[in-house]
């Protein structure tokens, strides 16, 4: 039996953060963050869609956070999501303030 990267039973660091990145990571200036996704917020800083809501929720995430989620965008997210450490203390923040229990060390 395989059992599933925790990542994909959790997306609790998509619907808890502000996700900003420099604005050419995004498809108009020559990176893979698609465009459509992308708030700008200042000449050189973008964000994530969704994730500067009171309750954030990256427009990226797909699923259910605690069940089965996912990023629809894995391949082009933005550098602060592709630097996110599983088992990191962030990442145990999130999971609480979702009421899932915390991970024991990094996950690779």
């Amino acid at each position: 039996m395989t059992t599933l990267h925790p990542c994909l039973t959790c997306g609790a660091c998509c619907a808890s953060f502000r996700v900003d990145f420099s604005v050419h990571e995004t498809e108009e200036l020559g990176g893979c963050v698609p465009d459509g996704l992308v708030v700008p917020v200042t000449d050189h800083t973008a964000r994530m869609r969704g994730t500067d809501h009171a309750q954030p929720r990256c427009s990226a995430l797909t699923g259910q956070v605690g069940l089965r989620a996912a990023c629809g965008i894995y391949e082009w997210r933005p550098s602060p999501c592709r630097e996110f450490e599983a088992g990191s203390a962030a990442c145990n923040r999130a999971r609480q303030r979702h009421h899932l229990p915390v991970l024991d060390g990094l996950v690779l």
